[in-house]
C-alpha cells in the first residue's frame, strides 16, 4: 500500500484523515448542532376534525350532518425555551471539547506506536549485529580448535552464545510484528496493510520548569475543557428542569358546525401542577451537577499526577542517555577490544570475550531504550500540555 517509507508525520496525516474515532467525534458535533435546531423549533400545532349526524331529539332541532374543527397550539411560556436552547448549546460545546480530546489522544497514540516500532527496529539492528559478531568469533574459535590452539569446549560455549543471541533477535522480531499491528490500529489502517517506518528519536529538548508546565496544562488541556463543559451542561439542565415547573399553556380554537347554527370557541388550556412538581427530575439534575463537579476535580488531579510522572521520567531517561553515551559506551567498547586482543594473544579465555560482548550489547540496548523512553516521556508531556503533534518543528 505504501510505496515510500512512512514518517511519523505521514502517520499522523493518515490517522487524521481516516481514524474511526475522529470521524465519530465529528459526527457527534453534527448531532449536537442538529439538537440545537431541535431545541429552537416551535412546537407544532395539533389539529383535529370530527363529523357525525345530528338527529331530532328536541323541538326546534334540525336533523342533518354535524362536523367540527379543533386546533391547539402549545406556547413556550417563561424560560423553558431559552433554557432548552442553552442546554443544547452546552451539549455542542461538550461535543467539540470531546472531539479535541479524541484528536489529541489519537494522534498521541500514533506517535507512541510509531516510536515503539522504531525502538524495536533499533534493538533488532543491534541484536543482529551482535549475532554477526558472535558468528565471527565462533569462526575464529573453530579455526583455533581445528589447528589445535583451542579446546573444543570453547567452540561449544561460542555456539551456545550464538544460539542465545539468535533467540534474542528472533524474539525482538516477534515483538516488532505485534508493534506494527498496534501501529496499524492506532492509524486506523486495515489489518495486514504493509508499513515501513523510518525515523529516529527526537533530540533532547529543554523543558520549562514544572510549575510552568502545570499552568500550561490547566489552561489548555481539552480534558479539563470537557470537564468544565460537563459542569456547564449540568447547570443548564438544572435550570431547564426548574423552568419546566412553570405550566405551559395551550391556545385552543374550536369551530362546530351543526345543521342549523355554527358555534365558535376560543380558549386556553393550562396544566395544573398539583401532583407532579418535578421534584425528581430537579433532584436528579442537582445530583448530576455535583457529579460533574467532582469528576472535574478528579480529572484535574489525575492530569497533575501524570504530568509530574512524565516530567520525572523525562529527566531520568535524559540523564541515563547522557551517561551511557558519554561514559559507558566508550568503556564497554574499550573493554571488548582489550579482551579480544588478550584472547588472540592467549592471555585471556573465551569467557572474558563473551562477557565483554554481553556487556557492550547490554549498554547499547540500554542506550536505545533510554533514548526511546525519553521520547515516550516527551510524547506524554506534549499530550498533557495539549501540544498539537503536527505543529512540532522537529
Amino acid at each position: 500500500m505504501f510505496a515510500e517509507p512512512l514518517s511519523w508525520r505521514d502517520a499522523l496525516e493518515l490517522a487524521e484523515r481516516q481514524h474511526p474515532l475522529l470521524q465519530a467525534a465529528l459526527a457527534e458535533i453534527d448531532a449536537a448542532q442538529a439538537a440545537i435546531r431541535t431545541a429552537r423549533a416551535v412546537p407544532n400545532p395539533l389539529g383535529s376534525f370530527a363529523a357525525g349526524r345530528q338527529t331530532v331529539r328536541a323541538p326546534g332541532n334540525t336533523a342533518g350532518t354535524a362536523y367540527g374543527f379543533t386546533a391547539e397550539q402549545v406556547i413556550d411560556w417563561g424560560p423553558v425555551r431559552s433554557t432548552r436552547i442553552a442546554l443544547a448549546e452546552w451539549h455542542q460545546a461538550r461535543a467539540r471539547a470531546l472531539a479535541e480530546l479524541t484528536r489529541l489522544e489519537v494522534l498521541s497514540g500514533v506517535r507512541r506506536a510509531f516510536y515503539e516500532v522504531l525502538r524495536l527496529q533499533s534493538e533488532i539492528a543491534l541484536l543482529q549485529e551482535n549475532v554477526r559478531l558472535v558468528e565471527e568469533l565462533l569462526q575464529r574459535v573453530r579455526l583455533r580448535v581445528s589447528v589445535g590452539e583451542g579446546a573444543r569446549l570453547e567452540a561449544i560455549r561460542a555456539e551456545a552464545e550464538l544460539a542465545v543471541a539468535s533467540t534474542g533477535a528472533n524474539k525482538a522480531q516477534l515483538e516488532l510484528v505485534r508493534a506494527l499491528g498496534a501501529l496499524r490500529t492506532a492509524i486506523g489502517l486495515p489489518e495486514g496493510a504493509p508499513i515501513q517506518v523510518v525515523g529516529a528519536p527526537e533530540p533532547a529538548a529543554t523543558l520549562p520548569d514544572l510549575q510552568a508546565l502545570r499552568a500550561e496544562m490547566l489552561d489548555r488541556h481539552p480534558a479539563l475543557r470537557l470537564a468544565r463543559s460537563e459542569i456547564h451542561a449540568a447547570e443548564a439542565r438544572l435550570r431547564h428542569e426548574a423552568a419546566q415547573r412553570i405550566p405551559q399553556p395551550s391556545l385552543l380554537a374550536q369551530v362546530d358546525y351543526p345543521p342549523d347554527t355554527p358555534v365558535y370557541l376560543v380558549g386556553f388550556a393550562v396544566p395544573v401542577p398539583l401532583w407532579n412538581l418535578r421534584q425528581g427530575p430537579i433532584a436528579e439534575a442537582q445530583a448530576q451537577l455535583r457529579r460533574a463537579q467532582e469528576m472535574a476535580r478528579h480529572r484535574e488531579l489525575e492530569l497533575l499526577s501524570a504530568l509530574e510522572a512524565a516530567y520525572g521520567r523525562y529527566q531520568i531517561a535524559h540523564q541515563q542517555a547522557q551517561t551511557i553515551e558519554q561514559v559507558l559506551l566508550r568503556e564497554a567498547q574499550q573493554a571488548l577490544e582489550a579482551s579480544e586482543t588478550a584472547y588472540r594473544l592467549g592471555e585471556r579465555g573465551l569467557i572474558e570475550v563473551l562477557d565483554a560482548q554481553r556487556v557492550l550489547r547490554s549498554v547499547r540496548l540500554s542506550f536505545v531504550q533510554s533514548q526511546f523512553e525519553r521520547q515516550a516521556a516527551m510524547i506524554d508531556l506534549d499530550a498533557l500540555r495539549a501540544v498539537d503533534p503536527r505543529q512540532r518543528t522537529n
